[in-house]
């Protein structure tokens, strides 16, 4: 690569890609190792985004680069649907074991999140032969039009792109901090049944079990096992959207083994494949089965590399523990920030399963606080952290670092972070 500067590469862009794709720090990267990253102007940056919860095993593992390597030597695609390879099933045996509830299952792969999100909608119509789904306000699910339907948040991801596909039901997450109970979030439910849709014609209900871009709210258990009731009562089915909650960020391999319900179908991608791009749909044998052949698929659906990357992937969270990492990991972030509240009094929560954690910001008057939101991640950026927000608000700080990180990095990463809100 050739060296310039941050700037005069970010002027480049500005003229050569559309604005529409937005850009969280203005520093280009030039290589990464676990949850370090330089920039082309060779400074160095504490990843505390992991791109979105790809890297739980971090930046260019080194099992996960020798897959890769590996299968470049043999073929790099054949697509999956003209000429088949073993990697595919052995994959999705492995997923079908991991994934939770003992009941014959089956997976299909795909590229992006939304593309899971979309073939689950697909599996789950097909399946039931029914055309409403209700999802969760601050819900996310993907930028295509059913993930921006399901999407429940506006500003940006749907400003300007309507109409969007019908039968799409909004009812409100249960997020105490805000005010809204698991029995409100119910009693929206009830009320959808008898003002907008009767459920004999529901296909599916779709949630994250913690929400991504909506803040890190855990749905709470009881929301869970009364969502599954309705389900039942109703031949709906239950969708977990795992896609940034899988593959032990939140301290098991699932979301949804902290729950004691199981859902029909879960949706995964992000730290699948380590920085490649695949994406699952993993299920109940008879529903996954509903599509008839040629309904799912896709051109670079399984993708030979991502294939190797996530077998590799599995391999790592396994033998390096990190599900019991993720845990210890989340603990010491949540103790650091708890150790600060009386500092900081724009801190009103701190939250997470395992290393899936938050911190969320309000004024004085208890209303959302988005400005020192962004003060705190320019100050931590400036001093070589990167930090990502989130929440319908934008008052939200995520913590998605590698489940790898190594001990003197992560803290080092907490005294900047620490700095950066008391500044």
């Amino acid at each position: 690569m050739t060296s310039t500067t941050n700037a005069a590469i970010d002027a480049r862009r500005i003229a050569a890609t559309p604005r529409g794709v937005g850009i969280g720090f203005p520093i280009y990267a030039e290589r990464a190792l676990n949850a370090e990253l330089w920039d082309v102007e060779g400074r160095r940056y504490i990843d505390f985004g992991s791109g979105i919860a790809v890297l739980n095993t971090g930046h260019r593992h080194p099992r996960v680069a020798e897959a890769i390597r590996a299968q470049l030597e043999c073929f790099t695609h054949t697509a999956y649907q003209v000429v088949p390879y073993e990697s595919v099933v052995s994959l999705a045996e492995r997923l079908n074991r991991l994934t939770p509830g003992t009941h014959a299952k089956k997976t299909a792969f795909f590229t992006t999140g939304a593309e899971a999100v979309e073939n689950a909608i697909k599996i789950a119509r097909a399946a039931t032969r029914r055309p409403g789904v209700i999802a969760l306000s601050g819900g996310f699910h993907g930028r295509t039009f059913m993930g921006m339907a399901l999407t429940g948040k506006v500003v940006p991801y749907k400003t300007g792109f309507g109409p969007f596909p019908g039968s799409i039901f909004h009812v409100p997450a249960p997020i105490a901090l805000h005010g809204v109970s698991v029995d409100d979030s119910l009693r929206a439910i009830d009320k959808l049944f008898k003002a907008d849709i009767e459920p004999e014609q529901v296909a599916a209900i779709i949630l994250e079990p913690v929400q991504g871009e909506g803040g890190f709210y855990a749905a709470p258990p009881e929301f869970m096992r009364a969502l599954r009731e309705i389900c039942d009562r109703h031949g709906i089915l239950l969708i977990a959207d795992e896609i940034q909650t899988g593959f032990a960020r939140t301290g098991k391999w699932f979301a949804m083994d902290h729950h004691d319900v199981v859902p029909d179908l879960m949706t995964m991608a992000k730290s699948l494949a380590g920085g490649t791009p695949l994406s699952a749909v993993c299920g109940r044998a008879e529903i996954m089965d509903a599509p008839a052949p040629g309904g799912l698929g896709g051109t670079y659906a399984a993708n030979a590399l991502a294939i190797a990357a996530a077998h590799a992937v599995l391999d790592v969270i396994e033998d390096e523990r990190l599900c019991e990492r993720a845990q210890i990991l989340g603990d010491r972030l949540k103790a650091r920030l708890e150790g600060l509240r009386a500092k900081v009094p724009q801190i009103a929560d701190v939250r997470g399963l395992g290393a899936m954690v938050a911190v969320e910001f309000a004024g004085a008057d208890g209303a959302p606080d988005p400005e020192f939101t962004k003060q705190v991640q320019t100050r931590a950026r400036d001093a070589g952290l990167l930090l990502l927000t989130c929440g319908v608000h934008a008052n939200v700080v995520r913590f998605l670092f590698p489940l790898t990180i190594e001990d003197a990095v992560l803290g080092e990463g907490l005294d900047i972070l620490a700095a950066a809100l008391q500044a």
